[in-house]
């Protein structure tokens, strides 16, 4: 690897320790910081095994660091307590939510978003280095993978709400009052990770002399015969 290339993963894995030390002193609920970082802590885990055999591209591990930055906050918050209206104003000189109109705390569902926005890229990385998909697939697989992993977290929500109870179990769910909550979470992801497949795909239409080939050939049927039926394929 070049030395370009360690020095930026250096820099980032500093400042995202930085910020997460500095995160973990004190946060508003413990037991919910414990909470909101259990996953993160096993995902950096892996990110951190599988990088000898498939580091990342540096805009992939930028990106990952975004979202994950933007998470060591709301974990120290708590979700829906995380003061942005009143750093806003303090600013700014005027409110926010009032400005948009917003009756609650919409910094879940900035990062549900940002989700989608960043994360979307690295699993398209994945996709194309390990799966080896092309054209079309390169950005529905993306997408559709954020959108299942997107209504995986919800249910991991709700089983953990329903196992610890309590305001534990609101503070870690995090609706607000709001029936629709999940929905809107999904659907915001859902959202980001279009916008950055669209972007990356604009990129790609400008830059790539094969990309109309590469796309209509994604999507060219490869063999016609059903599997199983009489053909020698498996299932």
């Amino acid at each position: 690897m070049e030395r370009g290339y360690r020095r930026t993963l250096a820099v980032l894995l500093a400042l995202y320790l930085g910020l997460w030390a500095g995160l973990a002193v004190a946060p508003y609920d413990r037991s919910d910081w414990l909470l909101e970082n259990a996953l993160v802590l096993l995902f950096i885990v892996a990110l951190i095994a599988a990088h000898r055999r498939f580091p990342l591209s540096r805009l992939s591990y930028v990106l990952i660091f975004v979202l994950l930055a933007l998470h060591s906050i709301g974990a120290h918050y708590t979700y829906s307590l995380v003061p942005y209206d009143e750093a806003w104003r303090a600013q700014f000189g005027w409110s926010l939510n009032e400005a948009m109109g917003w009756q609650r705390n919409q910094f879940d569902r900035a990062v549900h978003f940002a989700y989608g926005l960043t994360f979307a890229y690295p699993m398209r990385e994945v996709f194309l280095r390990i799966a080896n998909v092309r054209g079309f697939w390169g950005y529905f697989l993306p997408l559709d993978l954020t959108m299942s992993t997107s209504m995986l977290y919800e249910l991991i929500e709700w089983a953990a709400a329903e196992l610890f109870g309590g305001e534990l179990g609101m503070a870690f769910l995090g609706t607000q009052g709001d029936l629709w909550d999940a929905h809107k979470d999904m659907a915001l992801a859902s959202l980001g990770a279009l916008i950055t497949m669209c972007l990356v795909a604009l990129v790609n239409g400008a830059l790539k002399r094969d990309f109309a080939r590469e796309w209509n050939e994604s999507l060219r049927i490869k063999r016609a015969a059903p599997l199983g039926e009489g053909d020698g394929e498996v299932l």
